[in-house]
């Protein structure tokens, strides 16, 4: 008999096509309304059979994160198991730049151990104690994300698209974004009535926001640099930032416009991370 072999995962990056901010809770959480989806691009984890749980972290943007403070390791934990187990993270995804890199990589990491190690995937409420983004993450699919972001709703007509994203290598801290917000409390998302195609879905896109990107670009004028770069490209039919930066993202119809456009932003601008992608339904 073999022994298992190693299992990994692609954590997809999580895109925040509009993120409107509506509220604030009393403990201090912002309520949000916003429409998120996975393009084919992202980090890999992968599991093995070890004796303790550890973690190995190699790749592009692996350069400064650590082994032990870590949310996969956190993720790992929640299981309440003391199995072991050797993860390895090869960072394809800019730290800190608001495409849920982490939240992925958590949500990835506990698919994997659960499948593993035999056991159920833990509850909603200790995923959610991970990190907001998480439970969305979990999905990988089009998402209607609501409250802190524990209220999800499918979204199943959304049309196959793709997507460039780019990363002028800025790093924002979260935590300054929102504090930077000049209004907490804002319209919420407008009811979506159907996407019919790519064409509908950008008219819906245009009518609604990021309540983030204008406290981003403040703190990073690199942001606004990076979306003018995106709006150039005859093909790009939006450019936003998602999250709360500092990656922003540009739509097309095709992945043949996306890679044209990418090619194009790259050759002007080498030091930026530049990456074409499909988002599928």
């Amino acid at each position: 008999m073999h022994p298992p072999t190693s299992t990994k995962m692609l954590a997809r990056a999580k895109v925040n096509l509009c993120l409107h901010v509506t509220g604030k809770t009393a403990d201090g959480y912002h309520l949000l309304d916003s429409l998120v989806v996975f393009p084919n691009v992202g980090d890999v984890i992968s599991v093995a059979p070890a004796d303790i749980l550890g973690l190995q972290i190699d790749g592009p943007f692996a350069s400064g994160l650590s082994c032990s403070d870590n949310i996969i390791i956190d993720a790992a934990k929640t299981f309440g198991t003391r199995r072991g187990a050797a993860i390895t993270l090869i960072k394809n995804l800019p730290v800190a730049s608001g495409i849920g890199g982490g939240s992925s990589d958590a949500a990835a990491t506990l698919h994997l151990l659960a499948d593993h190690w035999g056991v159920a995937l833990p509850g909603a409420e200790k995923t959610l104690q991970l990190g907001a983004d998480v439970p969305v993450c979990m999905t990988a699919k089009a998402q209607h994300m609501q409250g802190i972001g524990e209220v999800l709703n499918p979204v199943p007509d959304l049309p196959e698209f793709a997507i460039v994203l780019v990363n002028a290598g800025v790093l924002i801290s979260t935590k300054h974004v929102f504090a930077a917000l000049s209004k907490t409390r804002n319209p919420p998302m407008d009811a979506a009535k159907g996407f019919a195609d790519f064409n509908g879905l950008c008219d819906y896109l245009k009518s609604q926001r990021n309540d983030l990107q204008a406290a981003a670009s403040k703190i990073s004028p690199e942001i606004s640099r990076v979306i003018k770069a995106l709006q150039a490209e005859p093909a790009c039919a939006l450019a936003r930032m998602s999250g709360s930066g500092a990656t922003c993202f540009g739509l097309f119809e095709t992945l043949h416009q996306a890679q044209d456009a990418a090619m194009k932003i790259k050759k002007t601008n080498p030091d930026w991370w530049v990456q074409p992608a499909m988002v599928y339904r």
